[in-house]
């Protein structure tokens, strides 16, 4: 059964094609999310502490991470996170190309929640974006928002 509600997601994805992926299998599984998409872990910093262009910004349900980034990369982000209690009860998936054992290991031992590496294929990205959409929108549950 689908749930009725929709989350918030931030996508950190400095790649336009990686991002413009996400949004597209989003759409085309009819996922109930409401995308907010920024380039880096600066811009992620700014959008969480609502500031400048982000004063109207939601605190998000999810947070999708890439781990390479210029400027603040992906770990420097999650370990900011993971380090302030207003943030950290937040879940972060690590949706990156690289499957380096020593990068998973680190990531979980930052915090994140997931590791996942990004398929290849569009059909395989589609459907690994419905089976994440559906998980954190249907199975999980997720803390009140504040």
């Amino acid at each position: 059964m689908k749930c009725l509600h929709s989350i918030d997601v931030l996508l950190l994805e400095d790649e336009a094609a990686d991002a413009y992926l996400v949004k597209v299998a989003l759409k085309e599984n009819k996922a109930l999310v409401r995308l907010h998409h920024v380039l880096d872990g600066r811009e992620g910093m700014g959008f969480l502490q609502k500031n400048g262009d982000y004063s109207n910004a939601p605190r998000p349900d999810l947070i999708l991470l890439d781990l390479n980034m210029p400027g603040m990369n992906g770990y420097e982000f999650l370990a900011f996170v993971k380090s302030d209690d207003s943030f950290k009860s937040i879940p972060i998936v690590v949706l990156t190309t690289s499957d380096v054992e020593s990068d998973i290991v680190c990531v979980y031992q930052l915090g994140a929640a997931s590791y996942i590496t990004k398929p290849t294929g569009m059909d395989s990205f589609i459907s690994m974006i419905d089976k994440l959409s559906d998980y954190w929108i249907n199975v999980v549950s997720l803390p009140y928002r504040y």
